[in-house]
């Protein structure tokens, strides 16, 4: 039976020689003892205690692979206003198996992984730890010049991880065999292992067709914008919250709405002044920011001129309150 992918008292995957070996095309492989991984700072696909090997990607770190991880992020961070409550992304993080002494065993580094609820289930130590931890709601892997599916993918299996996204850029790459399409595929954790899904779990109703568009787009489009807001909504409404619970979306929309108040109350005067045959001051803008819309009416209807208006309102504005 597969481990529960959230329940953080399920025990760590057994290690057993029958396993089949994974493969991990477009990597090589590198000694790295087991003293040697706590230490190392680099990236790497997988690494194994029992050899002490790392598989390291073969190509050179280029935009087209990092940018769809760091796309993500920024993709879940409107989302995550947009329902009104943080999700975290933590990037390559080790995601660590332990062996029954306590040791680093194996480690997996995916290229983004996602928190939807980080003040319950994020991780508290440096790894994610398998068997301890609350595994990230969704994993991300960018197969620019690899091939996950012929090994990392069946470790995301059998370690219990509910929702891997595969993502294979639009950019290509010479590596990159050409009877695979670019597009990306959801594999949800089903009782019999994973299966491709049209659409997330984790992310209510966002298509893996909505997913890669906004990937590969160089800037955010009104539909990707569109969609977003529709997921951020429909989390927020199992989450019972909304937009104006995100503390920064909360000021933005104070904030716009300050300004259109002050626009109105611009608009209101300017047409009481014209009515009455005055020119309306230059300085307008500056002088009624902080007056009562109500003050400025009274002020515009009184006035002898321009200047008379600006006085008025002055002198409203300077008067201590008591």
């Amino acid at each position: 039976m597969l481990p529960s992918p959230s329940a953080s008292s399920a025990k760590a995957p057994e290690l057993t020689a029958a396993e089949p070996a994974p493969e991990f095309p477009g990597c090589r492989a590198v000694r790295i003892t087991r003293d040697a991984i706590a230490d190392f700072d680099g990236r790497i696909e997988y690494w194994d205690g029992d050899t002490e090997t790392a598989w390291m990607v073969r190509e050179p770190t280029t935009v087209y692979h990092e940018g769809p991880g760091q796309r993500l992020a920024h993709l879940v961070e409107l989302i995550a206003a947009g329902r009104g409550s943080p999700i975290t992304t933590l990037g390559t993080a080790d995601l660590l198996v332990r062996n029954a002494r306590g040791e680093r065993q194996r480690i997996l580094q995916a290229d983004q992984i996602v928190y939807l609820r980080p003040a319950k289930t994020e991780p508290r130590g440096a790894a994610v730890e398998v068997g301890t931890d609350h595994l990230p709601d969704v994993v991300l892997e960018v197969d620019y010049s690899t091939d996950v599916r012929r090994g990392k993918l069946g470790l995301y299996e059998a370690w219990g991880f509910p929702e891997v996204w595969v993502e294979v850029p639009e950019a290509e790459s010479p590596s990159r065999s050409p009877r695979r399409p670019s597009a990306l595929t959801i594999h949800r954790l089903c009782p019999d292992g994973y299966r491709p899904a049209a659409a997330s779990a984790a992310f209510p109703s966002w298509t893996a067709a909505e997913i890669h568009a906004a990937l590969n787009e160089p800037r955010l489009s009104e539909a990707t914008s569109a969609v977003l807001t529709r997921v951020g909504r429909a989390l927020g409404d199992v989450e019972g919250t909304v937009p104006d619970d995100h503390p920064w979306l909360r000021e933005q929309r104070r904030e716009a709405a300050r300004d259109a108040a002050l626009e109105a109350a611009r608009d209101a005067v300017a047409q009481v002044l014209r009515a009455r045959g005055i020119a309306v001051p230059k300085s307008l803008v500056d002088e009624v920011a902080d007056a009562p819309q109500s003050q400025l009416i009274d002020a515009a209807l009184a006035c002898r001129d321009g200047a008379d208006f600006l006085a008025r309102v002055r002198q409203r504005r300077d008067r201590p309150r008591t």
